[in-house]
């Protein structure tokens, strides 16, 4: 059953309403961050917290503009909804912050004087946005690894593990040991990850100019927490976090400010077809390509050209 709640609070002489969408234990606000933190999520109710907020560096998400007028308006922005996301973790919970390379400094400096932080990760990927011409380029973004009590906290260490080259593929053997034996063929994931960016053509791409991979995601969510779990992400864009807590039998609460992408998420989290007389459709993706000499030479839409094909 989808319900559908109607909110309201007041902020400088202005009435700020928003919406709830409600389905099978998965929860959508269409409200500020800050906002539905403060006066929705009671506290110590999410048991792991993935925080993927604006970055600062001028990206256009609809109607918001992600710039701030300094790194300290922004880092004083974030530490707002951090005090939030610690309110409302449980206390075994586990919370994991990304940001910009530049504005992570101010965020670690803050974040390790309330939480443990356990892990510095690196998402590694593919190829930069912009290509560097006089510095070196970004390949990477930062997350927090982060805790409440580090002395019990959810880690399922055998739901993630990778092959490991040296005993999976190159057979070593330890002869170092009273008995000599092959290194083990798995292995916990250091703190650097490889995941490709969401691309054009992939099947989970949808239109966001900063949308994270399902596969992130994934170890993220299997690694920290359980099923029946509650999955909270405040900034959630795509939507992808709510949507792989859901694959994986998770719980979800999901906040967005941009209506654009929470038809998004009444698509791929509630199953809605339809908003507002709109249908609720995956990006009709269009394909043309062009010689050497820039003349068009097919567009294709459908199948074809998809992440898994070869052209």
């Amino acid at each position: 059953m989808l319900y559908i709640v109607m909110l309201a609070w007041q902020e400088k002489n202005e009435v700020i309403v928003t919406k709830k969408f409600e389905e099978n234990g998965h929860q959508i606000y269409l409200g500020d961050a800050l906002e539905v933190l403060k006066t929705e999520i009671p506290s110590e109710s999410a048991d792991l917290i993935f925080v993927d907020p604006p970055y600062n560096i001028g990206k256009r998400f609809v109607d918001f503009h992600d710039k701030w007028p300094s790194d300290e308006e922004y880092a004083k922005w974030a530490y707002q909804w951090i005090d939030e996301c610690i309110r409302v973790l449980n206390p075994r919970g586990t919370l994991y912050v990304m940001t910009s390379t530049q504005a992570m400094p101010y965020l670690d400096l803050y974040i390790r004087k309330r939480l443990t932080i356990l892990s510095r990760i690196a998402w590694r990927y593919d190829s930069s946005g912009v290509q560097a011409k006089k510095y070196y380029g970004s390949m990477y973004e930062p997350l927090l690894h982060c805790v409440k009590n580090a002395a019990e906290y959810t880690f399922n260490a055998d739901a993630i593990k990778i092959k490991a080259k040296t005993g999976a593929q190159r057979k070593l053997i330890d002869y170092r040991k009273a008995i000599p034996t092959q290194y083990n063929t798995e292995k916990i994931p250091g703190n650097v990850w490889y995941f490709p960016r969401v691309r054009y053509r992939m099947d989970e791409y949808e239109n966001h100019p900063s949308q994270k991979p399902e596969a992130l995601l994934e170890r993220i969510i299997k690694a920290s927490s359980n099923e029946g779990d509650v999955v909270l992400d405040p900034f959630a864009g795509t939507f992808t976090s709510a949507a792989v807590a859901k694959r994986l039998r998770r719980m979800s609460v999901a906040i967005e400010s941009q209506e654009e992408y929470v038809k998004i998420g009444l698509r791929r989290v509630l199953g809605r077809h339809e908003y507002k007389s709109e249908k609720l459709l995956p990006p009709i993706k269009s394909y043309v390509r062009r010689n050497e000499n820039g003349k068009r030479i097919k567009n294709t839409t459908g199948e074809l050209f998809h992440a898994s094909s070869q052209a």
